[in-house]
C-alpha cells in the first residue's frame, strides 16, 4: 500500500498498486485508524484497495470537519481516476459511507455498513440508552486515554487479538480530536433515501450493543431489498473479530 496526503488536505490515505479491477474503500470506526482494516488487505489484494485515517484520526490531523468526507472521498476517486467505488463503513464509518452514497449515489457500486444505523430515518430516541455510557467514556478520556481505550476495547471488540489491536489504536488517539466529532449530527436526517442502483449490505456483531442491533434490524426492514447479516462471534468491529466470515460476506457484494 502507498501512503499519500490528499492536496489541500490533512488528510492521508493507502492505496495499493493494482490498476485494473472494482475499487473498495474501507471507512474505520471511531479512534480507530486506516489498519483496522490490515486483515482484509491480502483477501482483497486484485481489487483497488483504499484505507483512510479519518480527520482526527491517525495521520490525518490538521484543519478540516469529518462532515467533509464524503468530499475528500470524491476527490480521492478524481485523484486516482476512479469512477465508481465500493463502500465500507464500520461504525463511524458507516454514518460517512452513507452520506457519500446520498451525495454522490452514481459513484457508488455497493454499500456495506457494519454497525451503524440508517442515517436517514434515525430514531435518536434509539440513542438514549448509550447516551450517559458514551458521556461517561469520553469523562474518562479526558482524563485519562489509557484507561478510556481499555475500557473502548472491551465494548468495540469480542476477540482477545481484536481487543488487543483496537486498544493500541486507541492510545494514538488525541484527546484534542474529540472536537472533531462534533458536526457528526449535521449528517443523520438530512437526506431522503435515494433509489438504490446497488446493493446494500447491512451488518452487525453477534455480540454489539443492543441499540447496535435493533437499528440494524429496522433499517433492513426499511429496505427489504438489502441483505443483512448478523455475525457470529463478533462484537461492533466485525472485521477485525471475524476477518474470515466478514471477508467472504463482503466479497458476494462487491461490484
Amino acid at each position: 500500500m502507498t501512503e499519500k496526503k490528499l492536496e489541500n488536505t490533512s488528510i492521508h490515505y493507502w492505496i495499493n498498486d493494482t490498476e485494473v479491477g472494482s475499487a473498495i474503500i474501507f471507512i474505520h470506526p471511531a479512534f480507530g485508524n486506516h489498519t483496522c482494516f490490515d486483515t482484509q488487505l491480502d483477501y482483497f489484494r486484485d481489487y483497488r484497495i483504499i484505507t483512510i485515517d479519518l480527520i482526527g484520526h491517525g495521520k490525518s490531523i490538521g484543519k478540516g470537519k469529518i462532515e467533509y468526507t464524503a468530499l475528500a472521498i470524491y476527490q480521492i476517486m478524481e485523484t486516482e481516476k476512479i469512477d465508481k467505488i465500493n463502500l465500507v463503513g464500520v461504525s463511524i464509518g458507516a454514518v460517512l459511507a452513507q452520506d457519500f452514497a446520498n451525495r454522490y449515489p452514481s459513484k457508488v457500486s455497493s454499500l456495506t455498513c457494519i454497525g451503524g444505523y440508517d442515517t436517514n430515518n434515525f430514531d435518536k430516541t434509539l440513542q438514549k440508552g448509550n447516551t450517559k455510557q458514551q458521556m461517561k467514556m469520553m469523562l474518562k478520556a479526558m482524563f485519562s486515554i489509557k484507561a478510556f481505550a481499555e475500557d473502548n476495547k472491551k465494548i468495540s471488540a469480542y476477540t482477545n487479538e481484536a481487543k488487543e489491536k483496537f486498544y493500541q489504536m486507541n492510545l494514538g488517539f488525541k484527546k484534542s480530536s474529540f472536537r472533531y466529532f462534533a458536526t457528526l449530527f449535521k449528517l443523520v436526517n438530512k437526506y431522503k433515501t435515494p433509489k438504490r442502483d446497488y446493493p446494500l449490505l447491512i451488518g452487525v456483531g453477534e455480540y454489539d450493543n443492543d441499540m447496535a442491533k435493533k437499528a440494524s434490524a429496522i433499517w433492513h426492514e426499511s429496505e427489504p431489498d438489502s441483505e443483512y447479516v448478523e455475525f457470529s462471534g463478533a462484537g461492533h468491529i466485525v472485521n477485525m473479530d471475524t476477518p474470515e466470515q466478514f471477508n467472504k460476506v463482503l466479497k458476494k457484494v462487491i461490484r
